[in-house]
């Protein structure tokens, strides 16, 4: 039996949830739909338990099939909130915990898939406060000539608004980076690191279309 408070609170083995280009990191909340017959009844499995799911990505964004190969480090995500609907869909909110690298993938259970995980790499998700030296005009002014690149538009001043960490986890998750890019975003070994690999995939999807001033439009 271990002594560790860390891993007594963790599941050792887990559902995972492979979406494309989906991404949560501890601390952040992901709103989510259930409909897929092998989802549903995961859900039903989560709920009797302990109400967690890993989010994580597949290789290949490109690939097909109801087992894709995934990616080693997924984020344990707790539900905090969730409503099975009358045709047994479901919505939920996940809140993200701490990541964790897969051990070994186990047998499907109802066709959802289940891994062993291992916490130890990431304990400080949970253990430690997050520290920034977050340069937030850079990162805001990033954001606005990104925002400008891809055609988007948002309330830059309800975002500017955001604790640091709070505003780079959900840039990280809302911006549209590509599959590598938003893993890359996972697995920043800090937050700063993160923050740092954040505003250079915005600096560099804007300087191939620097020549572009067109108005973006705004999306609500």
């Amino acid at each position: 039996m271990t002594n560790d408070p860390l891993a007594l609170a963790l599941p050792a083995i887990t559902p995972v949830f492979p979406l494309t280009g989906v991404l949560l990191l501890p601390r952040a909340r992901l709103p989510l739909q259930i409909f897929e017959p092998r989802y549903k009844a995961m859900m039903q499995d989560v709920m009797q338990a302990d109400k967690v799911i890993a989010m994580i990505q597949p290789r290949d964004p490109e690939s097909v099939g109801d087992a894709p190969e995934l990616y080693d480090v997924a984020c344990l995500g707790r539900i905090i909130e969730h409503e099975e609907l009358e045709d047994g869909r479901w919505t939920l909110t996940l809140e993200g915990v701490i990541r964790m690298r897969i051990q070994e993938e186990l047998a499907e259970k109802d066709g959802y898939r289940r891994v062993r995980a291992d916490y130890s790499e990431f304990s400080e998700d949970i253990t430690k406060a997050v520290e920034t030296e977050l340069d937030r005009d850079r990162l805001l002014a990033a954001l606005g000539g990104y925002l400008k690149t891809q055609g988007l538009g948002a309330d830059e001043d309800a975002i500017g608004q955001l604790p640091d960490e709070p505003l780079v986890n959900a840039l990280a998750m809302a911006c549209p980076f590509l599959p590598a890019e938003k893993q890359a975003l996972l697995e920043a070994p800090s937050f700063q690191a993160r923050a740092e690999l954040l505003e250079a995939l915005m600096q560099l999807a804007i300087v191939p279309n620097a020549a572009n001033d067109d108005e973006p439009p705004t999306i609500n």
